[in-house]
């Protein structure tokens, strides 16, 4: 997007203007001026010739009268009759590029072409999409003729101004470009404090961003170590819970579960004294295989239910006799009898 500096400079001068003449209306104004110039008259002599912005400007009306000051800048006053000032309505669109945008249109505005008429323009009030602009236009040839005789009476013009109806200045400038002064040196040297200043606040502010980002950025990642730290420590945490749990069950098992001492003296009992058991095993779920010699093979099956430690029990194959001792070759398997041991539970989430 082209953004035109000179627009942006009318715009801003013209949105200005009734606060500047506010100002000017001001008391404030008036002590302030008393105060300037009561520190201007302690300065040394040389440095208050060299502060100096130039004499003051002067406000005349038109027709010039016939005895003022040549020396002295002026601003020219025209009144309502020698200018066609009117109020218009554009697109807020238009107000981008005003002056082009008036130029293309004047004679819809006014009886003139283009070429005939001396134009400027400033922005009243927006609305929406809507602007209401004031169009202040005087005719080349009248405007000549006042400029030739202010250039014949000496004087030295800073602007011309024109008058409403009810007297009060317009707040437009229509003195010709070319003939607008070059800023002064004073003029030229506040304008670059001005935007020194403006580039210094800028600075000031990328600077007083770019530390809040650094400290938004410190702050994020001390945050983030610290949500990997607790996503640590509660790994750790479920980690022991498990582990607890895992503890308690296999205390629970173990206190469940029958000695081996007990289990082999309630097998003694059980089975009789006619019964050789060669092996025994017990698994971790509970199983239990045994086998060995009986002279009474088939009747173990009955004995092991009186085994209050096994429950369950059968053969695993069939019961074979001993050509060397005589005695029934078996094989019995059953389950533990204990008390249900709960399994560990995970911590909830």
């Amino acid at each position: 997007m082209k953004i035109r500096l000179p627009n942006v400079l009318e715009r801003l001068r013209h949105g200005l203007y009734p606060l500047v003449r506010q100002w000017q209306a001001s008391r404030a104004r008036r002590w302030l001026l008393a105060w300037l110039q009561e520190l201007h008259g302690l300065l040394p002599t040389p440095l208050r010739a060299r502060l100096a912005s130039g004499p003051a400007v002067q406000r005349l009306a038109w027709p010039l009268p016939t005895r003022l000051d040549a020396t002295c800048p002026a601003v020219l006053e025209l009144p309502a009759l020698e200018v066609m000032a009117q109020t218009i309505t554009l697109p807020a669109a238009a107000t981008a590029d005003l002056t082009r945008v008036l130029a293309f249109e004047l004679d819809r505005y006014t009886p003139y072409a283009a070429d005939q008429v001396h134009f400027t323009a400033r922005v009243l009030r927006r609305n929406g999409d809507q602007a209401r602009v004031l169009l202040v236009a005087v005719s080349r040839e009248r405007l000549a003729a006042i400029l030739e005789q202010c250039q014949a009476a000496g004087l030295t013009l800073r602007g011309i101004d024109a008058k409403a109806g009810n007297g009060e200045p317009l707040g437009i400038d229509l003195l010709p470009a070319h003939l607008r002064p070059a800023p002064s040196r004073t003029a030229r040297l506040n304008r670059g404090l001005a935007v020194g200043a403006v580039v210094l606040l800028a600075a000031l502010m990328l600077a007083t961003l770019g530390q809040r980002q650094a400290q938004v950025d410190r702050m994020a990642q001390a945050v983030a170590q610290q949500r990997q730290q607790v996503q640590a420590l509660e790994a750790v945490r479920h980690e022991l819970t498990d582990t607890q749990g895992a503890a308690r069950y296999l205390a629970r098992l173990k206190t469940a579960r029958p000695t081996a001492t007990a289990l082999l003296t309630e097998l003694s009992a059980c089975l009789g004294d006619d019964t050789w058991l060669e092996q025994l095993e017990v698994r971790d779920n509970g199983d239990v295989s045994l086998s060995g010699q009986s002279r009474h093979a088939s009747a173990l099956i009955s004995r092991a239910r009186d085994c209050h430690s096994l429950q369950g029990a059968h053969f695993q194959g069939v019961i074979q006799p001993d050509s060397h001792t005589g005695n029934d070759r078996f094989a019995l398997a059953a389950h533990l009898s204990q008390e249900a041991a709960d399994a560990p539970t995970p911590d909830p989430q």
